[in-house]
């Protein structure tokens, strides 16, 4: 519905007296997509319950126009016997209600409001649109018509998120979306999103998502919540201009304290100096504390330094492998050296996983030969490790069992290096966060300083800062990194090489990695018919310098454009989030706010779609010269 708006006004809300929000509010104006972000535990998934109105607030309120339809993913999609695309389809519950009375009315009146109804909401389209999301977030045709008992929860978890998509809410909460998901099904979702016609909320912690489909950022930070125009890396610059002037000012206030207390010692003694060194103290007394911005906790991860083997550490030739009696990958000739890192690119189901598996010795080759280093040592990380920790046992009790005989001082220090400080290292692992459990994986994977580390999907629960901190660690490793990821800040930060795995074989991408995602996006797309093919190939002539010259000039004038409407979408969603334009007495200014911020949305696309084609020529121009 046209209108709808999300505000939260001066909520507060508590957890076992751990106090969530304090006075928090914001007002997220219709059709905006805000990214949610704050450290673990700050209460973000908690929010998103407050908004569906699982929990009840202490004080505040949070409140929507009447009748908009809230929409979020369903923690569990039952493993019965209906189809994907059934089960897809019936997650519009109005779709299914009048198909379902269709069947059945016999009055001619309602058969004919059915009738309208379900034209005016495409409901003839819909299996189209549902299969189109689910071919998006992976499941080919066949996959479609299987029942959801066929797929594991991390599947159907991908079902229950395409069944969201397609009902449309007016405000759609996704909370982690991209945890079950690969890299491809990432980047359709970012792509989805930025497509999406009403307003989204999502939980995030990764940075390309964040960056990509999102115009906004919702900040939890000490139990406010503070709404910030523009993607994540602009929130970013914003805070930490923020924070340098919040220093600034307290330094500047703990000087101006140091001095009127020096003077306050030196003369509160001295008849003559009383009645000043009094003033000063009333001074002191008054002065309202500045506190500098705590800097967060250092996240850490160290990952122990192998010693050097000579090239390479693995190589193999015409191997081949699988599962039971099906080939997955075949005749692959592939070297790896120990300061090689290796993105792996490639759809589910491909092999990605089944190549770690391989080279970690996890897997046998059924044919061909392997050839590894003698004194090759491998740490592999995967998500099923995590799952599999001892939930009873604490940290400290499942490094004591990994490295029998060493001190526990010793112990604490390891997991120290991990970011498991004192408190965590006694903590039973059942009660830690997804993010924690995810640290011990890793410390547990590296503790004999592999000389190759295999990481598939490291970062699912991982907070930006600590994956920064991955980054970080991973570029000071003198082993090789394999990398199977969806978070594409990441792979751009560490990979050096890439692997596409497709069709049973694994090749170098000669690409880079927004070539990979620009493959992806048109492939989603609707192909062209293709023109008529030439009686004869002919090699285009190269373009004269005067018209390189013209499309290098067209450029700048797109890129020019888009700037300039850049700068005025910011302007008007600042305008859009300044609670006192929702006051009652302004709902005629709301509404032709919201239509100029639709026109200049509108005018953008465009302006992008002109420059990229601009860029295009250029580059095709250039090519030919």
């Amino acid at each position: 519905m046209r209108g709808a708006m999300l505000k939260i006004s001066d909520i507060t809300y508590a957890v076992e007296g751990r106090p969530l929000f304090e006075g928090a509010s914001a007002v997220i104006p219709d059709g905006h997509k805000v990214g949610v972000i704050g450290r673990n535990g700050a209460g973000k998934t908690t929010l998103f319950r407050l908004i569906r109105g699982e929990l009840s607030l202490e004080s505040g309120a949070i409140t929507l126009p009447a009748g908009a339809r809230i929409g979020g993913v369903a923690q569990e999609v039952p493993g019965n016997e209906v189809s994907l695309i059934d089960t897809v389809l019936a997650a519009d519950t109005e779709r299914a209600a009048l198909m379902a009375e269709a069947e059945s009315a016999t009055e001619a009146g309602r058969i004919a409001e059915i009738q309208t109804r379900l034209a005016d909401i495409d409901a003839w389209s819909a299996e189209g649109r549902a299969s189109a999301i689910l071919r998006g977030l992976g499941f080919d045709t066949e996959a479609q018509k299987m029942p959801c008992s066929a797929f594991s929860g991390g599947w159907r978890m991908r079902v229950a998120l395409a069944g969201v998509l397609f009902a449309q809410p007016d405000v759609l909460l996704l909370d982690e979306p991209t945890n079950y998901l690969d890299l491809e099904g990432a980047l359709w979702l970012e792509n989805y999103l930025q497509r999406y016609p009403h307003t989204v909320l999502i939980i995030s912690h990764d940075r390309g998502l964040l960056n990509r489909a999102v115009g906004a950022i919702l900040h939890l930070d000490e139990r406010r919540l503070t709404y910030y125009a523009g993607p994540y890396d602009q929130f970013a610059r914003q805070r930490a201009e923020q924070r340098a002037v919040q220093a600034a000012m307290a330094r500047k206030q703990d000087a101006r304290r140091a001095h009127l207390q020096s003077f306050v010692d030196r003369f509160k003694a001295k008849a003559s100096k009383a009645k000043q060194a009094q003033s000063r103290v009333k001074m002191l007394e008054k002065m309202e504390v500045l506190r500098a911005p705590e800097d967060a906790a250092r996240t850490v991860f160290s990952f122990p330094a192998p010693e050097e083997l000579a090239p390479p550490i693995i190589s193999m030739e015409g191997v081949s492998t699988g599962y039971g009696d099906r080939d997955i990958l075949r005749r692959l000739s592939l070297r790896i050296d120990q300061d090689d890192r290796i993105a792996l690119l490639g759809k589910n189901g491909q092999g990605k996983s089944t190549l770690a598996k391989l080279l970690s010795g996890r897997l046998p080759a059924r044919e061909g030969a392997i050839t590894r280093a003698a004194k090759l040592r491998i740490g592999f990380f995967a998500q099923h490790q995590v799952d599999e920790l001892s939930l009873g046992d604490t940290p400290l009790q499942h490094l004591a069992r990994a490295l029998p005989g060493v001190l526990p001082v010793q112990l604490r220090a390891r997991l120290a290096g991990f970011g498991l400080g004192a408190e965590q290292a006694e903590t039973e692992v059942g009660r830690l966060s997804g993010g924690q459990k995810a640290r011990l994986s890793l410390l547990l994977a590296t503790l004999d300083a592999p000389h190759m580390l295999i990481l598939d999907e490291p970062t699912n629960h991982l907070d930006i800062e600590s994956r920064e901190a991955l980054v970080e660690a991973l570029t000071a490793y003198s082993g090789a990194v394999i990398l199977i990821s969806h978070d594409m800040h990441l792979l751009g930060l560490v990979a050096e090489r890439l692997w596409l795995v497709k069709d049973g074989t694994v090749r170098p991408y000669e690409d880079d990695l927004e070539g990979y995602r620009r493959m992806l996006l048109q492939a989603d797309t609707p192909a062209k018919p293709a023109p008529a093919k030439p009686a004869a190939p002919q090699r285009p002539k190269p373009p004269s310098r005067d018209a390189v010259l013209a499309l290098k000039a067209e450029v700048r004038k797109c890129e020019q454009r888009v700037e300039k409407i850049t700068e005025m979408h910011q302007k008007l969603s600042e305008k859009l989030a300044d609670p006192a334009l929702y006051a009652d007495d302004r709902i005629a200014d709301l509404e032709q706010w919201n239509r100029k911020f639709a026109e200049v949305e509108e005018g953008l696309q465009r302006a992008e779609a002109l420059w990229m084609e601009a860029l295009e020529k250029l580059e095709e121009a250039q090519a030919l010269g």
